[in-house]
């Protein structure tokens, strides 16, 4: 930004100088020469006044002073001169002047006039002036050398001036851009400052209002989430607690296995209650840990699970591991919820036989839930929230899925259409042994 200013503020300047300084130094060449050409003039002609037509008798004529390194003669109409300084034969200037005419020229490198001198209408002689062409071109030089410094100063002072506007202008935006930097990172108190500058104070005000927005936006959000928790962990308890005592009281082996998937059941939601509250309150932030589960538990878990509900559906869950051993692990809570999320999802809008697996990558573990079904739309557009593929649910299921992955550091994707495939990377913990 800073060198951007600098570079548009001293090209300005520089085409400014040249527009100006071009047309400036000839001006100058020119007047230099014009000059002294005036000035050898106005000695010629002040040296005609002063010829006697007697001059060609004899009588001694008595010209002023030439300029300053300059020459001044008179010659007669033959061409030879009679007075003052000059070549001994008159040159074309000369010549030319004897035809009563003011003559101006440039011979030999000097800067030459010639005056005629006239008595009862005719020439009788020529006043020569002149001065070395090199005197001049030095002035010329000088005068150019002044010009060159004054633009190089003015230059200086441009480009002085341009980094100091650029510090002005600068300055806001990178403290903007510090605050925007800081936002990213989850300081949501950030503002942006005011600055001298109108435009960038609009922009930062803009900003910190949307921030604002945005900030009360996620309060309200969190607030709702916690609250629902809350409210939804008291009943949840209680449940379990009922169920608990129901156990413990009925012998009955026809109820008691409904009573123990109940209770299942209900510990499984209040998990996922937890894991949607942790997901509120870290989401972009740094995430507590959770704790670990080994990749087989957690498939033989799943399988357990989600056995039954497909086969009342008439269909078939396969799950297995594939090159996992017992020390990998994963984090188990989250990991759960988003094979829940897949699971349902091919179990509402898939067919067929529904297979879990799961692949070692090193770093990381491949989760892979397929069926024989298809997906159709944009596979940009699957995850978004709100979306759902045949009309059923609310079409918050994917999107939370995909949420749950990137807060373990993880990515979900869709890897086939036909058949449907989708596959979670989350990173691994490896077991470390106790005491060590």
């Amino acid at each position: 930004m800073r060198q951007r200013v600098v570079r548009v503020a001293l090209t300005a300047a520089l085409v400014a100088v040249i527009l100006l300084a071009v047309p400036l130094a000839l001006a100058i060449r020119s007047s230099l020469y014009a000059d002294q050409r005036d000035t050898l003039e106005r000695a010629a002609l002040s040296a005609a006044v002063r010829v006697s037509p007697d001059y060609t008798t004899g009588d001694p004529v008595e010209l002023p002073a030439p300029p300053a390194d300059g020459r001044l003669g008179l010659y007669d109409p033959s061409l030879r001169l009679r007075a003052g300084t000059g070549p001994h034969t008159g040159d074309t200037a000369v010549r030319r002047a004897l035809s009563a005419e003011v003559v101006r020229g440039r011979p030999g490198g000097d800067l030459v006039v010639a005056v005629p001198v006239s008595h009862a209408e005719r020439v009788i002689g020529v006043v020569r002036a002149s001065s070395p062409a090199a005197a001049v071109r030095d002035r010329v030089l000088i005068a150019w050398a002044v010009l060159a410094a004054v633009c190089a100063l003015a230059l200086t002072v441009a480009v002085l001036v341009a980094r100091r506007q650029a510090r002005v202008l600068a300055a806001p935006l990178e403290d903007l851009s510090r605050h925007c930097r800081a936002v990213t990172a989850g300081d949501l108190s950030a503002r942006a400052a005011h600055s001298s500058v109108a435009e960038i104070d609009q922009v930062a005000r803009t900003h910190n209002e949307m921030l604002h927005s945005l900030t009360e936006l996620l309060r309200r959000e969190r607030d709702f989430t916690a609250n629902a928790s809350h409210q939804l962990r008291t009943p949840l308890t209680g449940l379990q607690l009922t169920l608990e005592a129901g156990l413990a009281q009925d012998d009955d082996a026809g109820t008691r296995p409904a009573l123990q998937e109940a209770l299942a059941t209900t510990r499984r939601l209040h998990r996922t209650v937890e894991e949607v509250l942790r997901l509120s309150r870290f989401h972009g932030l740094p995430r507590r840990p959770a704790p670990d589960t080994p990749v087989s538990q957690l498939l033989r878990e799943t399988e357990e699970r989600w056995h039954g509900l497909f086969a009342r559906d008439g269909r078939r869950l396969e799950a297995g591991a594939l090159e996992t051993g017992d020390d990998i692990r994963v984090l188990g809570a989250p990991v759960t919820e988003i094979l829940g999320v897949l699971l349902e999802n091919a179990r509402v809008h898939g067919r067929g036989t529904v297979r879990l697996t799961a692949r070692d990558l090193g770093e990381a573990v491949a989760f892979d839930v397929s069926d024989e079904g298809a997906v159709d739309g944009e596979a940009s557009r699957l995850f978004d929230r709100g979306r759902t593929g045949a009309g059923e649910g609310s079409g918050i299921g994917l999107s939370l899925a995909r949420d749950l992955a990137l807060s373990l550091g993880g990515r979900l994707s869709l890897t086939g259409r036909r058949p449907a495939a989708f596959t979670l990377l989350v990173p691994v913990r490896g077991h470390e042994p106790e005491g060590g």
